[in-house]
């Protein structure tokens, strides 16, 4: 990647928005609903508590879209009146966050299932070069899951994604599918073309990256907004 002054992305050729809005495997929600609480999130004056509170009724919103064609089976139950024929999902799930940003979006995964595996693997943007670190894994040793869901608010220049998701393949998940709020078109070009096999679930697509490597118009650092960290004094 090109680095100038500090300036990792400046004079970086990133995709046409209409042409990665189109991609088959990225879906983008026109749910007013989350639009509404997208917005939310976008405004500088909402406190950490709102962002907070925002981002876990939105993920709960995406979630819903993201788990529409999981696998299910027959099974029987009694109601009240009678017994009857139901549905259970087939898949043994799990999420993914990646540390830190992602575990803002983990409870609106386990308002659904409480009893959800979360297995957490920490990378960190280098700000210089914009490639991922990784400094925290704790999978075990062998695949426990079918599905895994991978949690990161923020999908920008994709490296992180990416890496996450190749680590993810080495252990031995057998479906993967990606969920964020806003998405670069930069960052779903890379993570397609690195995994084109996964589906890729974002609230937004918003225009592009800054020359810093920030999506355009964003909403801030999600982790900093979360946490209240990275403010003077």
């Amino acid at each position: 990647m090109f680095v100038h002054s500090g300036k990792p992305m400046y004079g970086v050729a990133q995709p046409d928005h209409a042409t990665v809005l189109a991609y088959p495997q990225l879906h983008t929600s026109r749910h007013p609903v989350v639009a509404d609480k997208l917005t939310r999130l976008r405004a500088a004056e909402t406190p950490s508590a709102g962002f907070r509170r925002a981002m876990t009724e939105l993920t709960l919103c995406i979630a819903y879209e993201a788990l529409a064609d999981m696998p299910t089976r027959h099974i029987r139950v009694t109601t009240p009146i009678e017994e009857t024929d139901g549905v259970a999902l087939a898949d043994r799930i799990a999420v993914v966050p990646i540390l830190r940003a992602g575990l803002g979006m983990v409870d609106g995964f386990l308002t659904l299932f409480p009893n959800l595996q979360v297995w957490h693997i920490g990378l960190y943007r280098d700000e210089e070069s914009l490639t991922p670190v990784q400094y925290y894994n704790r999978l075990p040793a062998l695949a426990t899951v079918d599905t895994c869901f991978v949690l990161d608010p923020m999908l920008a220049t994709g490296g992180s994604a990416a890496a996450t998701i190749t680590i993810l393949k080495e252990w031995g998940a057998r479906q993967i599918v990606y969920v964020g709020i806003i998405a670069a078109p930069y960052g779903v070009d890379r993570l397609i073309t690195a995994h084109p096999d996964v589906p890729v679930y974002v609230a937004a697509l918003d225009h592009s990256l800054n020359d810093d490597g920030y999506i355009v118009p964003g909403l801030g650092d999600a982790g900093d907004r979360l946490y209240l960290t990275g403010q003077p004094g």
